[in-house]
């Protein structure tokens, strides 16, 4: 036996305690010779925290051990007194080590709760983008460029508003592209649209307006988040204009929801009038608009309608996110505050989360600068345009009568079926069965509105996601499953 290497004609001992030992500590013997202690430890650690040494079983004793293992005695006195002191096990004099009772996690299994569409043969299912769309190539030369110039001071704690290179390259870009007021001063870089609307919740809840009204039908998640953040949303009905402003009067709010370039899901664009008349709502009332800009950039018949924001940047709070255009695990987003909601949103994104990752934001920042960004939206705009027409053409050719509603925009259409394939409740089953994943508009509904009886099937169905080819075979699959 040699004093800390291994023993090449070592053998496994004869009692199976001993031998459990020797196979799950073999490993960790071939480890280097300046971690082996270490890599022991963690061997014996594992091995009772998996429950493979259960509680109350004796090990072999130190000198046994190191012989079997071809190893020092002292490497295991040491591993032994270690997990003792750690209360994975038990020693008395004279009376040998022991697995403690202490112990009762096993190895954790790491579940991917991400939404999924398992299991089925055409996914209809709105709001994801072609993640085969994003950058690889330029993404990974904008990242060695940022890594190569970042300032050491700038990986530290960052202004939670955000750096500042990215607020004003961000500035420009939605200055030029989507018509807002963007003053890099009231720019806050957040995790996504989502977490621009549980800050706003906060904000407006800190400022005592307990209730916000939202698009009916629309977003499910504004109703979760605002929950969260301590606001009551209520539901305020659409018209062919956009959110009805009659109805905002009568629902009491001081503060309401809105996607008025291309509403989600209908489909819409709020009209000029509308645009105004919401304006002047929020100006009588000394509320806010809180503009979600949902897919903004992305309109297929003209030149995409400017951001409400711009109108009246000290009533409408702007928020709009990379998801869409480049992909939504970047959690990367942007949000134009008021200047009377500002200091409220800062401070909560301090206490939040100390600000967004620096890297990503010097990232994106380098990205929007040098035009990357700009080509994306292009070359998404050429793609998403063709998947929409495929999916009108395939909808005309096997489910004739169907009607398209919505303008052409954005990453999904309404299509309401001819009354021939039967009510919803009948509709829905069969198309499931089939393997058809879709969602009905009746599933963004807000849940305290009141049903609308009085039209037919009416699907929201996502193509971005889709290749032509794809999205036909869906559509002959989704009418041979109508027609039952």
């Amino acid at each position: 036996m040699t004093s800390s290497g291994t023993n090449p004609e070592r053998r496994p001992p004869d009692d199976p305690v001993g031998s459990a030992a020797w196979e799950l500590l073999l490993p960790a013997v071939s480890a280097p010779a300046r971690t082996r202690g270490r890599t022991l430890q963690a061997a014996l650690r594992e091995a009772v925290r998996s429950g493979r040494l259960v509680p109350g079983t004796r090990l072999p004793s130190s000198r046994d051990l190191a012989t079997d293992l071809g190893v020092s005695r002292g490497l295991v006195t040491e591993a032994y007194e270690q997990l003792t002191a750690e209360g994975y096990l038990r020693s008395g004099r004279g009376a040998g080590t022991w697995v403690g009772g202490a112990v009762r996690a096993a190895r954790p299994r790491a579940r991917d709760l991400a939404p999924r569409t398992p299991g089925t043969r055409a996914d209809f299912v709105a709001g994801t983008p072609d993640l085969s769309l994003f950058p690889r190539a330029a993404w990974a030369t904008a990242h060695r460029g940022v890594l190569s110039e970042l300032p050491h001071q700038d990986l530290g704690y960052p202004d939670p508003r955000g750096l500042p290179r990215l607020r004003a390259a961000l500035a420009e870009l939605l200055t030029r592209r989507r018509g807002v007021v963007a003053d890099p001063e009231r720019i806050v870089v957040v995790s996504g649209v989502a977490q621009a609307t549980t800050l706003l919740g906060f904000a407006l809840h800190a400022r005592g307006l307990p209730t916000v009204g939202v698009e009916h039908p629309g977003s499910p998640q504004h109703d979760a988040l605002y929950t969260a953040a301590g606001v009551t949303t209520v539901p305020v009905p659409l018209d062919e204009d956009g959110i009805s402003v009659r109805r905002l009067r009568d629902a009491g709010v001081r503060a309401v929801v809105a996607t008025p370039s291309h509403q989600f899901p209908t489909g819409i664009a709020y009209s000029a009038r509308r645009r105004a008349e919401l304006l002047d709502w929020a100006r009588s009332v000394d509320g806010f608009v809180l503009e979600d800009d949902y897919d903004g950039d992305f309109r297929y018949d003209r030149a995409p309608v400017g951001a409400l924001q711009g109108l009246d940047p000290d009533r409408v709070a702007y928020a709009g996110s990379a998801s869409k255009s480049l992909a939504p695990g970047l959690r990367l987003g942007w949000l134009l505050v008021p200047q009377t909601l500002a200091d409220e949103v800062i401070e909560r994104k301090r206490t939040m989360d100390l600000g967004h990752p620096t890297i990503d934001q010097a990232l994106f920042a380098r990205f929007v600068e040098r035009g990357d960004y700009d080509r994306q939206l292009r070359r998404c705009q050429r793609a998403y345009r063709e998947r929409r027409d495929a999916l009108v053409f395939a909808l005309d050719e096997h489910l004739p009568g169907t009607e398209v509603s919505g303008i052409a925009a954005g990453l999904h259409v309404i299509a309401e079926l001819p009354r021939r394939y039967g009510p919803q409740e009948k509709v829905l089953p069969r198309l499931a069965a089939a393997g058809v994943t879709v969602r009905p508009l009746t599933d963004y509904a807000h849940a305290r509105a009141e049903p609308d009886e009085k039209r037919g099937v009416r699907l929201v169905l996502g193509y971005a996601h889709l290749s032509p080819t794809r999205i036909r075979e869906g559509v002959r699959l989704m009418a041979e499953a109508a027609r039952g």
